[in-house]
């Protein structure tokens, strides 16, 4: 059994004993505190509609989110009614969860080795930054993680996944994220 306190994640140790020295040199920092790094990643589910006809679908996400991350999932709820849409003020509509610290770089390493690979038609994900150094991105499906177990899902959720990280431009960023192997497009 693994000691928790002696366990470092693979991708935290990677980024101590070789990103950090790669982007100083690639970028000509002074300073260590000056290396971008990982801030949080939050992860997302919005139910929409079917939340709006069924309330156990959120909940259904909420639990799916959860087991995903590692981590409780915090159900986000409608801020105002619309009657158009028939959604009512604290509707719950979604699940969301915001990792950081060893969580995050495990969830990291788990997307980008196991489920990523596992999209059908994969090609890379386009670089999507939004010029202060995040990144975001979305999934068609949920399914992709091996901690879902499909014959057990009622609901296929699309996700929103923005990686925050402590970079001032886009291209910082965009380098941290390549040393951690994610697989870009262009």
């Amino acid at each position: 059994m693994l000691d928790a306190a002696a366990y470092t994640p693979r991708l935290k140790t990677e980024f101590r004993s070789s990103i950090k020295a790669k982007l100083k040199e690639e970028f000509g920092y002074k300073n260590d505190m000056q290396i971008p790094r990982l801030d949080k990643i939050v992860l997302n589910i919005g139910c929409g509609a079917e939340a709006v006809r069924d309330s156990k679908k959120a909940k259904s996400a909420v639990e799916d989110l959860g087991t995903i991350a590692g981590q409780k999932a915090v159900t986000t709820m409608a801020k105002k009614s619309i009657a158009g849409f028939r959604v009512r003020e604290d509707m719950p509509l979604g699940a969301k969860v915001t990792l950081r610290g060893d969580r995050m770089y495990e969830f990291l390493d788990r997307l980008i080795t196991i489920a990523m690979p596992r999209i059908r038609d994969f090609r890379g994900v386009k670089p999507s930054f939004d010029g202060r150094g995040n990144f975001a991105m979305g999934l068609k499906e949920h399914i992709v993680f091996p901690e879902i177990e499909f014959d057990k899902v009622d609901e296929v959720w699309g996700m929103d996944i923005v990686i925050t990280t402590t970079a001032k431009t886009d291209a910082e960023a965009k380098a941290l994220l390549k040393h951690f192997n994610m697989p870009f497009t262009a």
